[in-house]
């Protein structure tokens, strides 16, 4: 019986600059699959905002509360022409205005991103942030005089919310915590200072 030699190409050799411009392939999926992770998230939270403010708009009357929790959680549909606690009500083009600059930023950001739970920080914020804008560009009384549909009232909490601001406050929960524990936003951990 004959054994077969294998032949061995030879490997190329590359240059310093070379290695330096090769892609690491698994950093890269990683990027990619945070930016995809931030644009899902984010076209989900839109989603489903929207739904829940047409279901609202459609079967709710302004300023009547249902019982969703007995007195626990209500639902109560009211127009917001102002930010957080009905506060800037005579700003709303203002509002309309820094929203538009914040999902953009997340938008250019998001490709620095090479962590899913980072990816998930912006998503929500990036969703929570067109929801309400989308009800400011496109809503009563006016493009970018509209007001925000909210109709989440929890018992003891001062103000009347929609799931746009729950994606929000969820982004900034998770924000802190990250921040606290010091995952960078490549994924890797750091000493908190």
């Amino acid at each position: 019986m004959s054994r077969l030699r294998r032949r061995s190409r030879p490997t190329p050799v590359l240059a310093d600059t070379e290695l330096e411009s090769t892609p690491d392939r698994r950093a890269s999926g990683v990027r990619v699959g945070a930016i995809l992770l931030v644009l899902a998230l984010a076209a989900l939270v839109w989603a489903v905002d929207q739904g829940a403010k047409a279901l609202v708009i459609e079967h709710l009357d302004p300023g009547v509360a249902t019982p969703i929790i007995g007195q626990l959680l209500q639902f109560t549909f009211v127009r917001n022409p102002g930010a957080a606690f009905s506060m800037g009500g005579g700003m709303t083009w203002i509002f309309a205005i820094l929203a538009a600059a914040v999902a953009v930023f997340i938008v250019v950001f998001a490709r620095r991103i090479r962590s899913l739970a980072w990816a998930t920080v912006f998503g929500l914020l990036l969703g929570g942030t067109i929801g309400n804008l989308t009800d400011r560009l496109f809503r009563e009384p006016g493009f970018a005089q509209g007001h925000v549909i909210d109709f989440i009232q929890i018992w003891g909490f001062p103000a009347i919310f929609n799931i746009a601001d729950v994606a929000i406050t969820a982004s900034m929960v998770v924000f802190v915590l990250l921040t606290l524990i010091g995952v960078g936003l490549d994924g890797a951990r750091r000493g908190a200072s």
